[in-house]
Order: structure tokens, then sequence, then C-alpha cells
């Protein structure tokens, strides 16, 4: 095939598949583009969002003047070449390959939870296996229970694609394979940590070695009615298919050849509200509620289409609309906006994977946002990119893929932003009142209060020459800091003058959604509706209100993305109660369904006069996503003002964190039964001392108003003085919503 220059990467170039001309650009392997041209090519160990693997030999075609057998996954295709991906040796190659993974394989399958979606089932089809030419000798391997996943060796063919999805995807690392002939395995080095993770390489386990162990022997495949959605967990809209049967959910799935699925996403479908009747009287308490209100307090779990009702409500009736957390976002996004001329961030979470240096700061991305930390971990393996985090703590977790930790104190983050700017912004060139900024700006005094070395900054710029393809990702510490105007301000320099592929997470929830549709108010007044959120009348989706809503998993309706993107949702389960376009029908408004409103949603805020039923949902075969709409990126007056850098207000002695668990993201989270978690305080063994306290020893204490009762546990993996403290189980406070996440800890001992 000749020797492959990435001088060439993008030429345009003309090959022959089977006869057919096939247009495509240089750098692109022979599977690629077979699969732009709708030409099977048949793989079993293939992956498109991994690295090619090449251990199945499946995708083996013939090229023109080269001999032999060329692996199509990972063979780049040059112009004029003529490629064969059917002839009789091939075919009988193909055949030899799998009578080997059909080893110790039945050909009647039994009772096996991949039936009916194995690939290797289907392949066994496909090449006419009517009997088991190869034997090998029986070996007894127990079936091993991984929490999450439950892994079964006698049924794995080596593939490697959990591995690789383990390694290059999660970045978790708790799956690796064990050498040893006919008795290789995959063996789980991180069983303690139970690894939610594991669902990822279940998904792509191409037999019935990796299965979901609370799925097993439930439900036929075939039998289970599929439903796509969207995540509305974390913000990040991830693509996810509900699989159900007699009004229950059985399981998640998603289009795992392309996407990806945390934990949270994967296993956090059990949280409708169930066995609800329309309740004639707590819906006229309800309306009447309304027509009382001064202020309608909610939070960021309803779809576009709901927010779009009560900003109609608001319109019409005067409420004051308040939601904490997308409030603190929208005026975060509003500032940053005066410095780019853009409603919205640039970065994408392509780019991000595709990037050669990641910075992260004011977010335990981990835990805050796992589809964001997948793909920078992606940007690390695959493109060895540089990861430099900035945060008051370490994060274990992602440990393996920062190549530079830089600590600052808490509550310092706009000391540590105008370093960073100050960092990067040094040889380019700015307006001249952004550079007498900067010039005025005292490096050594920012440097000691926020405890950031001057060296550390100083390594990573010369850490960043010669690379190209900047990310920088921001989230939740910086939104809620009583400086982050300036904060946005700032980091929105880097994209408008250093061409960083900023992404800036929204919260939890559809909380960007919420902040473009709904003109929003900083604090309710008089009298209160609450929308899964405590007030004088509270709606609820958890089932403790004073009227019934529906979960996100028994709505119709759309989500805004991390990545900017309108995406459907569908019913999963069913739902009698009374819907929220119920009561905005009551109160003056004509709508016959919710969804009715998607044509509705704002287009001087990005979004487009769509039908809901006329959304796409789907992934191509080469992965280009087809799911919903982009929202527009609308132009904004430019204001380039920065105020003085103001004196840091630092934390001195103990100090918790608000920070969730991974999966862990709200109260719905919570109400899972594969996620449910005990809350703890965790901290280190310098915070145990520093604190006086003891292992398993029973505190409390008040954050912002709302009351902790906790348990505190030492985690030898942590650093510092500072705890993680979980809001998780906390219900949906406003006051924790809207709050700065660092607080001093003031506690009473159980019993005092």
């Amino acid at each position: 095939m000749g020797v492959h220059n990435s001088i060439h990467k993008g030429k345009e170039i003309t090959v022959t598949i089977d006869g057919k001309t096939c247009k495509s650009t240089f750098g692109k392997t022979i599977l690629d583009i077979a699969r732009e041209n709708d030409i099977y090519i048949p793989t079993m160990c293939y992956l498109t969002k991994v690295q090619p693997i090449a251990s199945c030999r499946m995708c083996i075609v013939n090229v023109e003047g080269v001999d032999g057998m060329i692996l199509s996954c990972q063979e780049k295709a040059t112009d004029g070449a003529v490629i064969n991906t059917q002839n009789d040796e091939l075919n009988k190659e193909r055949q030899n390959i799998m009578k080997l993974y059909n080893v110790n394989h039945p050909l009647e399958c039994g009772v096996c939870d991949k039936s009916g979606e194995c690939d290797l089932q289907n392949k066994t089809m496909e090449f006419g296996l009517e009997e088991q030419s190869f034997t090998a000798r029986d070996q007894y391997r127990p079936v091993e229970n991984w929490g999450h996943v439950s892994y079964d060796p006698a049924l794995c063919i080596m593939c490697e694609k959990c591995v690789r999805v383990s390694t290059e995807i999660t970045g978790d690392e708790a799956l690796q394979l064990k050498f040893g002939g006919y008795s290789s395995t995959i063996i789980n080095v991180k069983k303690e940590k139970n690894y939610a993770s594991l669902g990822e390489a279940a998904a792509v386990c191409p037999v019935g070695a990796l299965v979901d162990t609370n799925f097993k022997y439930t439900s036929n495949a075939w039998e289970l009615e599929k439903i796509p959605s969207a995540c509305p967990h974390c913000g990040g809209g991830c693509q996810m298919t509900y699989e159900v049967k007699n009004n229950r959910i059985y399981r998640v799935t998603n289009a795992f050849e392309f996407s990806n699925l945390c934990g949270a996403g994967r296993y956090g479908f059990d949280y409708a509200n169930k066995n609800v009747t329309k309740d004639k009287e707590a819906f006229s308490k309800a309306v009447q509620a309304f027509e009382t209100a001064e202020s309608i307090i909610f939070g960021s779990q309803i779809s576009n289409e709901e927010a779009l009702i009560l900003q109609k409500l608001k319109e019409k009736k005067g409420y004051r609309l308040v939601s904490h957390e997308a409030r603190n976002y929208q005026k975060f996004m509003q500032a940053y906006s005066t410095i780019t001329g853009k409603s919205l961030y640039a970065g994408t979470l392509k780019k991000i994977s595709e990037s050669r240096a990641v910075i992260i700061l004011g977010t335990k991305v981990n835990d805050d946002s796992p589809t964001v930390k997948y793909h920078i971990n992606m940007a690390s393996k695959w493109h060895r990119a540089r990861v430099a985090y900035m945060h008051p703590l370490e994060d274990t977790e992602i440990q393996n893929i920062v190549t530079q930790f830089i600590k600052y104190e808490a509550g310092s983050e706009e000391g540590a932003a105008a370093l960073l700017v100050d960092t990067l912004l040094r040889d380019v060139e700015v307006p001249k009142s952004i550079r007498a900024f900067l010039d005025d700006l005292d490096i050594g005094n920012l440097s000691a209060e926020s405890n950031i070395g001057e060296e550390e900054l100083d390594a990573l710029r010369r850490s960043l020459i010669k690379k190209s393809g900047f990310s920088l990702v921001v989230g939740a510490d910086l939104y809620a800091h009583p400086r982050a105007v300036q904060i946005a301000k700032l980091i929105a320099l880097l994209e408008q003058y250093a061409g960083f592929n900023v992404v800036c997470i929204p919260p939890a929830g559809n909380a960007m959604g919420v902040s473009l549709i709904c003109d929003l108010d900083d604090e309710a007044e008089g009298k209160t509706v609450g929308y899964n959120a405590p007030a004088d009348f509270t709606l609820s989706a958890l089932g403790d209100g004073d009227l019934d809503m529906p979960a996100m998993n028994q709505q119709e309706g759309t989500l805004t993305t991390i990545d900017k993107r309108v995406v459907p949702m569908n019913v999963a389960l069913p739902y009698g109660g009374y819907v929220l376009n119920d009561i905005a029908n009551s109160l003056g408004l004509n709508a016959e369904y919710t969804i009715d409103y998607t044509k509705e949603l704002p287009v001087d805020r990005g979004f487009e006069a769509q039908e809901f039923d006329s959304l796409p949902d789907y992934f191509d075969s080469v992965g280009n996503e087809h799911r919903g709409y982009l929202l527009k990126s609308m132009k904004v007056s430019v204001n380039r003002v920065l105020e003085e850098v103001s004196e840091i207000d630092g934390f001195d002695g103990a100090v918790v964190y608000n920070c969730n668990p991974t999966e862990q993201f709200s109260a719905f989270t919570q109400k899972c039964e594969s996620l449910k978690t005990e809350a703890f305080l965790l901290g280190s063994q310098q915070f145990a001392m520093a604190t006086k306290l003891q292992d398993g020893e029973s505190i409390s204490y008040v954050i912002d108003g709302v009351n902790f009762n906790r348990v505190f546990k030492i985690d030898t993996s942590m650093k510092g003085t500072i705890a993680l403290n979980p809001t998780f189980d906390m219900g949906l406070s406003g006051a924790l919503l809207s709050s700065y996440r660092f607080s001093r800890l003031d506690f009473e001992r159980a019993g005092k």
C-alpha cells in the first residue's frame, strides 16, 4: 500500500472497493471508507471509538498489487487502490476464524443474555457454520461478579474491546488482559472500587462474557421495546435507549460504537414517579397556588418545553422565576459573552478529545461530568495530551492522565484565573485595554495569595510550546463564586485571543436549556410554588410534594446538551397524573401537549422552530451524530471591561467541599436501586488530625442553612485539610445549589 506520510493527511483520494468508485481523504482506513460508502466488511473486535485492536482478523481484504490479505481496520487507503472485500479465499479465512471463535461455544445457544444480539451468533450464521470443527479441553472458569457487571470467562473470545474501552474511554484502567494461551482471561484490577464504568465494557462485549448483573436471566433481548432518549442527569445529554417490557425498564443501552454512557446514565433509570393518578383536589389546589404565587422556584431537572411554559407564565402573570443552578450558569455565560461577542462557548467534546493540551479549572471533573472526563482521557491516550489540573483538591481518579497538578487555595479562583490568563496571553496580541489590565496585575501577590508558584505557571507555559489544539474545561466551582462575573470574563479571554477550545460544564440537569430559555431572577419573593424544589406549594417528580409530576423518564420533550445540541427524549414509562402543561392551560395558556412548545423554543436564543416529531435521533454508519439540532450562537454586545482583581478571601482551618461522588447527581439518582449510596463526609488522615475527628464518628453541621448529619470516614487516597461533602441525599435544596462549593467546617459531635 505504500509509505504513509502525515503531510498528505486530508488530501482527496479515489479508491475502488468491490467495483464501486469511492471518494474520500488520505489518512482514512480502508474500513472507514467502506463504511462511508455502505460497503460491508465483517468485524468482531473493531470499535469505532477506540484505536484499531486488530485481534480478530475478520476485516481482511485483498488489494491489487499486494500479496496476501490486508487488515482493513489498520491499513490506510492510498489513491487509486483497487480493493476486494468478498471472494472465496477471504470467506474461507473468515469461516476458519469463526470456527476458532466457536471453540466450546454451543452452536445451539442456550440461556444466554446476549442471545439475539450476539455478534458471535450472528457471524456464525452469516458464514454458514453448521458444526464445530475445533475443540479444546474444558476448563473450570467460574463466573465473576464485579458489582454492576458479571464476567463469564468461558464465553470470552478475547476480542479486547472491554480492555480498550477501560483504557481509552473511561480511563479507569480497571480491566487488563492476562495472557495464558487458551487460558487467557480478562481481569478486573480494581474490584474494590466496583467501577460503574464497567457498564461501558459490558456494552461493547460482542458475546455474553460481560453482562449487566441485574439484567441476567430477566428477559430475552428481542422481547424488549427500545425507546430512544437522552440522559437527563449531568447536563451531558448523552444518547441512550430505554429497553422496556410490561411498563418496566429492564436496562439502558446506547449506540456504543460511537457514544459513551456513564454509570448514572446506564444504571440510574428506575426513578419514575409510579402509581400516580389524577388527584383533582390536589390539582385544584395547585392551580390556586399558582394564582396567588409571586415566585416559582424550580430545579433544572425539567425539559426545554417545561422551561418555556414557565417563561410564558412569567410573561403572563409576572412571576419571579428562580432556578439557582441555572441562574448562576446564566450570569456566568452572560459575562463570558461580553468578551467573545457570542452567546455560547465555542468548545465541543470532540475538540477536547482531539486536543494536544487540556487545562481543567474549577471542577472535580470525574464526578461533575464523567463524559467530559472521558474525552480528556481520549486526548491523553490518543494524542499524548498534556493535562493540567488546577484545583484545591487532588483527584486520584484522574491522576493517571494528569501531567501537572496545580493546587490553589479554596476561594482564590479569580486569582488563579488571572494568573492563568497572564501566563497564556503573555506573547499574544490583545487590545490595549486588556494588555494594560494584564500589565497591572500584581503577579507576586496573586501567586502568594493563591499559593500558585510562578515556576508552576512557567512550567505549564513551556509544556504548551510546539503544541497545538488547546482545550480549557471549567466547572461549577466558578459559577457560584462571589467573583463569578469577573472570572467568566477572564476565562473568555482565552477563547477570544488564545484560540482555546473552552467548555463551560453545565450544572446537573438541563441547566443550559433553562438558562437560555428563561429570564431568571436571583431571589424569590412572596408566596412560592416549587417544581422539584421546596416551596409553599410543591410540585414534585420525587413523589414527596403537594402535587405529583412526571419524572424525566416519563416525559416527552427536549434537552440541551453540553455540546449545545437540542436533543429529543421519549416517554419510557407511563404516567397517569397531571403535568405542568395541564396547570398552564388552566392559567390561560393553550397547548394540547407539552411538545407543542418544541417549535416555539426561542429562535432569538439560538433554538430552531422545529416540530418535536421531526427531530432526528441516530448516528450514521461512520458515527456522525444526527440527534436533534445544534444551537446557533447568537451575536452579543461586547464590553471588554475588566475589574481590578479583588483581595482573596482565604479559608483557614478545616474546609468542606460540596461535591457528589461519581454516578450521584441529585435526589433522582439516589432513588435508583443500582446507585444507592450512603452519604459520608470523606476526609484525609491529615483532615482527621486537624479536626480531631475519629473514623466512624458522627457529627452535625450547617451549610447555607441546610443541616447535615454525617458519619466521618477517612479516605487514605485523599490529601490535605479539605473534606468531601455529598449533597445528593439532601433533596433539591436551593440554598446548596446557589452557594459557593467550599465552606469552613464548624461542627458538633453527636450527642453534644
